[in-house]
């Protein structure tokens, strides 16, 4: 198989690259302005993919996007939009011109399309939230779906707090839980839907290689936890005290509007994964935890 992926530099784009490749399949990658080896440089803000990168493929992964874990400015939402957004346009544009199109697209969403949603369990059927980035994903999900009309499979991977070794939300939090200084953000009550990282490369091989699934695939694990629970698991994975709440004026003078996503909460559920027969390696957040941070048992 042919695989065109972009946002090939990323954290998720790198694991699933290596994964990609040692399985045998024949990858393009396509990096966000710098090239990455052996592959090809898109700016998704200012022009269409190289035609080159997509012609003969058989699918088409779709992980390209500016970072959202950064302060809202007027200039950085843009890129975040225009990047999601208009990125995924030029791309399924893109897709319409070519004489063999692949026979799937997964592109990336986020569980940021359910808003803020308290204790409600939300699947693949749950009807979308208020809010900007529930907005936002909405549009990026109505962009790539357009790739329907074009015959392709569209699969919108709906993805929540990715837990891997090295990189994302995670990395962020370690410095302060291994100083003994983590705790709850605000009251702790909200629901935070993760995934594991092989997980989520597994679940994405697997909406690659199944023509059953389609349209919005949860990729959460199947245990949502709050955060008051995440952050005491978290710490007694590190063996440290996580006891002092963050407020939430503290977030927002730290992180602008962005704090928003840290303290909305989703309850979110794996249910299409699941009826198509997929398994988690790390369904609970206990293993999750002390897999990427190596934390001895017995």
């Amino acid at each position: 198989m042919i695989v065109t992926l972009t946002g090939a530099n990323g954290l998720i784009g790198k694991a699933l690259n290596g994964s990609l490749v040692a399985g045998g399949q024949n990858v393009r990658p396509l990096g966000r302005r710098a090239a990455v080896p052996d592959g090809w440089s898109w700016d998704a803000l200012v022009a269409e993919p190289p035609a080159g990168a997509l012609s003969g493929a058989n699918a088409v992964v779709h992980l390209l996007g500016e970072p959202i874990a950064q302060r809202w400015t007027a200039g950085a939402w843009r890129r975040i939009v225009a990047s999601r957004v208009e990125g995924t346009r030029r791309l399924v544009e893109t897709l319409a011109r070519l004489e063999h199109r692949p026979s799937v697209l997964v592109s990336a969403s986020a569980t940021g399309i359910y808003g803020d949603r308290g204790d409600d369990m939300l699947t693949e059927t749950s009807g979308p939230g208020g809010g900007r980035v529930a907005s936002l994903c909405q549009a990026w999900e109505r962009e790539a779906m357009r790739a329907e009309d074009l015959g392709i499979r569209v699969v919108l991977l709906r993805t929540g707090l990715v837990i891997a070794p090295r990189g994302g939300f995670l990395a962020r939090m370690l410095p302060a839980f291994r100083m003994g200084l983590g705790g709850p953000l605000g009251d702790g009550r909200h629901w935070m839907s993760w995934i594991h990282l092989a997980d989520l490369i597994e679940l994405i091989r697997f909406a690659l290689e199944n023509n059953g699934v389609a349209g919005p695939l949860n990729a959460t694990a199947p245990e949502p936890v709050e955060n008051r629970e995440f952050t005491r698991i978290l710490g007694e994975t590190l063996r440290r005290p996580a006891v002092l709440p963050v407020p939430r004026l503290a977030l927002r003078l730290l992180f602008g509007e962005m704090a928003g996503i840290l303290t909305d909460s989703q309850r979110v559920l794996p249910e299409k994964a699941l009826h198509h027969g997929f398994r988690f390696a790390f369904s609970d957040l206990e293993t999750a935890l002390d897999d990427v941070l190596k934390r001895p048992r017995g």
